[in-house]
C-alpha cells in the first residue's frame, strides 16, 4: 500500500501541476486578446500633436473646441506577459525538481517555488508600455445624423484612459498618427451628447430645449442634428403649432445667413415643414426673399437650392405670398432652361403655382425668358417634365384670356414670355408634334390642350 499511495500522490501532483499551467496560460491569453482590442480602439482615437482628432467616418475637428485634447502623458513602465512558453518552464523545472527531491514534498515545493518566481517577476516589472493621453473630455454635442436616431456617446474619462496603454503589445512602440487634417468643409465632430435622437418625437417642453440649445451655439454640428430634430418633429401637425407658439421660427431662420451649405439647407428643410401649417407661414413670409435670393445664387442643382425650391413651392400654394416673389420670375425661368432633370421639374411646380393665380398674370407673362425655353417641348423629354410644362402652356394661355392680355400684345416685348408662347407660333407647332407621342398619358394632355387654342 505505501507504494500504490506515493503513486497516487505523483498523479495527484502532476493534475495540480497541470491544472496550474492551463490557468496561467488562459490568464495570458486573455491579456493578450485585451491588449488587442485596447489597441484597435486607441487606434480609431487617436489624436495628433497639432490638437486634430480623426473620428472612423472621416469626420474631423480642428482647434481648441473642436473635440479631445491630449492633457499629457503618463509614465512608461515595462511589461511581462506570461504565454504558453512560460507554462511550459514551469512544468519542466517542476519535473527536474521532482527528481533532484525524491519525493511528493519536493516535487510539491519545486512547483510552488517556480510559480513563486513567474508571479513576482511579473508584479515587479509593472504596466503595460507606451505613453497614455491624459483626461479626454469632449464637448456636449449630438448623435451622428448619419445613421437614424444614432445613440449618444458618452465621454472618456481619465481614469479609463489611464488603464489603457496606446503603444503596440510585446515592445513594439507604435509612432503618433501622421494622417493630414480633412481639408473639407464645414468641419463636423465625431463624438457628442445629445439629450434626444434625431427621430425622436417630442413633446414641448423638449422642443424648447432643443430651440434654446439651437439659439445658444455656434457648433456648426450641434446646429446640424438640431435642425434635424425640429424639422423630423414639424412634420407633425401638433408640433408645428408647438414650435410656433415656443418661439421656433425666428430661431430656426436666422441661420439662413449662414455660410455653411449643409446647415442652410437643414434651416429650409425645417422651415419647409413648418410652412404646411397656415399660421407659420405668415411667420415665414419675413423670411421668403431672402431664402429666394439664396437659391437663386446658391451653387446650380445643389441640395441647398432644392430645398429652397422646396420651400418657395410650400409658401406659394396659396395666393397670399406670392406678390413677394414676382421679382425673380425672369431668374424662375432661367432656372428652369439651366437647371437638371430635378431642378427643372421643382421650378416648374413652382411656376404653376404662379399661373394658377390670375392676378399674376400680367407679371408673369410680361418678364424676359430665354428662347431656348421653347426646347422643354419636345418628345425627348420624360412624362413628367411634358406634363409639367403643357400645364404651364395650359394655364398661362387661360389666364391671356381671361384677363383680355391678348388685345394688350403691345406692351410685351419680343423677349417675354407672351411673345413665346402666344405670338411667336412656335410653341404651338412643337404642342402638336407631341400629339403623336408614345405615352398615352401625354397624348391626352396634349390634346386638351390643343382644343383650347
Amino acid at each position: 500500500m505505501g507504494r500504490t499511495r506515493e503513486a497516487g500522490c505523483v498523479a495527484a501532483g502532476v493534475v495540480i501541476g497541470a491544472g496550474a499551467c492551463y490557468c496561467v496560460y488562459r490568464l495570458a491569453w486573455g491579456r493578450d486578446e485585451n491588449e488587442k482590442i485596447w489597441d484597435e480602439d486607441e487606434e480609431s482615437t487617436d489624436t495628433s500633436e497639432t490638437g486634430v482628432e480623426t473620428v472612423k467616418g472621416a469626420k474631423t475637428n480642428l482647434g481648441a473646441g473642436s473635440g479631445a485634447k491630449l492633457q499629457g502623458d503618463s509614465k512608461v513602465k515595462p511589461e511581462v506577459s506570461l504565454g504558453l512558453e512560460d507554462c511550459l518552464g514551469v512544468k519542466e523545472k517542476a519535473h527536474s525538481g521532482s527528481h533532484s527531491g525524491g519525493g511528493l514534498e519536493a516535487k510539491a515545493k519545486a512547483l510552488f517555488n517556480t510559480l513563486k518566481e513567474q508571479a513576482s517577476a511579473k508584479a515587479g516589472k509593472g504596466a503595460r508600455v507606451g505613453t497614455i493621453s491624459g483626461n479626454r473630455t469632449l464637448a456636449p454635442s449630438l448623435p451622428c445624423p448619419g445613421g437614424r436616431g444614432g445613440g449618444c456617446h458618452p465621454t472618456r474619462s481619465g481614469s479609463r484612459a489611464g488603464g489603457r496603454a496606446s503603444g503596440k503589445s510585446k515592445g513594439k512602440a507604435r509612432s503618433k498618427s501622421t494622417r493630414a487634417p480633412a481639408t473639407t468643409w464645414p468641419v463636423r465632430r465625431g463624438k457628442f451628447n445629445f439629450p434626444y435622437k434625431i427621430d425622436d418625437i417630442l413633446s414641448a417642453p423638449d422642443l424648447q430645449k432643443v430651440l434654446n440649445i439651437l439659439e445658444r451655439t455656434n457648433d456648426p454640428f450641434i446646429q446640424e442634428v438640431a435642425l434635424v430634430t425640429l424639422g423630423n418633429n414639424a412634420a407633425y401637425s401638433f408640433n408645428q403649432n408647438a414650435i410656433r407658439e415656443l418661439g421656433g421660427v425666428p430661431i430656426i431662420a436666422k441661420l439662413i445667413k449662414t455660410k455653411d451649405p449643409i446647415i442652410r439647407e437643414k434651416t429650409y428643410n425645417a422651415l419647409n415643414n413648418l410652412s404646411v401649417n397656415a399660421e407659420n407661414q405668415g411667420k415665414i413670409k419675413t423670411y421668403i426673399s431672402q431664402v429666394c435670393d439664396d437659391t437663386m445664387v446658391c451653387r446650380l442643382d445643389s441640395a441647398v437650392q432644392m430645398a429652397g425650391l422646396r420651400l418657395l413651392t410650400n409658401m406659394t400654394v396659396t395666393n397670399h405670398y406670392q406678390h413677394l416673389l414676382s421679382y425673380s420670375f425672369p431668374d424662375f425661368f432661367a432656372l428652369l432652361f439651366l437647371g437638371n432633370h430635378f431642378t427643372k421639374i421643382q421650378t416648374m411646380k413652382l411656376i404653376i403655382n404662379f399661373t394658377e393665380n390670375p392676378a399674376m398674370t400680367r407679371e408673369l407673362v410680361s418678364c424676359k425668358v430665354p428662347s431656348e425655353l421653347i426646347s422643354l417641348f419636345n418628345k425627348e423629354w420624360d412624362r413628367e417634365i411634358l406634363l409639367n410644362i403643357l400645364t404651364l402652356f395650359e394655364n398661362i394661355n387661360d389666364n391671356i384670356k381671361n384677363e383680355g392680355l391678348a388685345s394688350s400684345r403691345k406692351e410685351f416685348s419680343r423677349s417675354s414670355l407672351f411673345f413665346l408662347f402666344k405670338e411667336s407660333g412656335v410653341c404651338v407647332k412643337k404642342i402638336k408634334a407631341l400629339s403623336n407621342h408614345n405615352d398615352l398619358v401625354v397624348k391626352v394632355k396634349v390634346l386638351k390642350v390643343l382644343t383650347k387654342l
